[in-house]
């Protein structure tokens, strides 16, 4: 493929730990944005250690601490519905980037055979509490297949996108199914609020997708079949923008601008974060 890259979509920086500035060069052959400069994978670990990093942690201190947690309670059953439907019962399931295993936990009450991926120790210990297991890499999986993959806002974090996407695609069973979450830089919200957009996370998002990007990533052998809108993002990604923005946590506007998002979505599409379904051919 030869070289799409553009000079720098927009520039931003590091908001939650380091203050550091980032450029998002645009990939026009995939629409997809890339954050440069990229850290080395051996360094990728310090933009973490954050007690504000709300995934890896179970905190509920705080505005935004709760309403993460509020709405990721409300979330864990829709997901769980979700994969049943596509799946036509219980399977086996791999959550990569399983944070704390919530998921895991309630899709394992549900009848599900888990296993989890999750590179941070922190919310490996967490998760483990719960009695739930994980492993540290997607590599300890090397020659397994499931029925069910999924990434919950992950695959903007994974290092080496196209072998990383290769290797998931060998871990999915023939007709099995994959769903990504991941935010959509085409937004209302992320148009608005530009270089303070929160779901821009630079650099612990290396990757930034459009709709078309996820259309362009991965091989033939999967069929994108479903595409769902997910409404809360747009609410809590606005929070936290106008907090990068203002230094405030001006819960009214963001409301507001979260609910603008969405009523332009209902005919662009183009909602703060999105659910991509996959099915692999037999």
């Amino acid at each position: 493929m030869k070289n799409t890259i553009q000079p720098i979509y927009i520039k931003t920086k590091d908001f939650l730990i380091t203050s550091e500035e980032f450029s998002l060069l645009h990939d026009l052959e995939r629409d997809l944005l890339v954050t440069h400069p990229q850290p080395k994978i051996e360094l990728l670990s310090k933009y973490y250690e954050s007690e504000e990093y709300i995934s890896h942690t179970d905190n509920k201190k705080g505005l935004v601490s709760f309403l993460y947690q509020f709405i990721k309670t409300k979330a864990l059953q829709k997901k769980t519905i979700l994969i049943r439907a596509l799946n036509n019962g219980e399977g086996s399931l791999l959550d990569i980037g399983a944070g704390t295993g919530d998921f895991l936990k309630h899709a394992k009450q549900s009848g599900w055979k888990i296993n989890g991926v999750e590179p941070n120790k922190g919310a490996r210990e967490l998760a483990a509490k719960k009695g739930i297991g994980l492993e540290s890499n997607i590599d300890d999986f090397t020659g397994k297949t499931f029925e069910v993959i999924t990434l919950w806002h992950v695959l903007e974090h994974l290092p080496n996108l196209e072998e990383t996407i290769y290797k998931i695609e060998k871990l999915l069973k023939p007709a099995g199914i994959l769903i990504i979450a991941v935010p959509n830089f085409k937004s209302y919200d992320a148009r608005y609020y530009k270089n303070y957009w929160a779901a821009f996370d630079v650099p612990r998002h290396l990757w930034h997708f459009s709709r078309k990007s996820m259309t362009k990533i991965f091989s033939s052998d999967l069929t994108l079949f479903k595409t769902k809108p997910m409404i809360f993002d747009s609410y809590y990604v606005s929070l936290l923008s106008e907090k990068n923005k203002t230094g405030k946590q001006n819960l009214i506007k963001a409301f507001f601008i979260g609910l603008r998002s969405n009523i332009a979505a209902w005919k662009t599409k183009e909602y703060s974060s999105l659910i991509y379904c996959f099915k692999k051919d037999k």
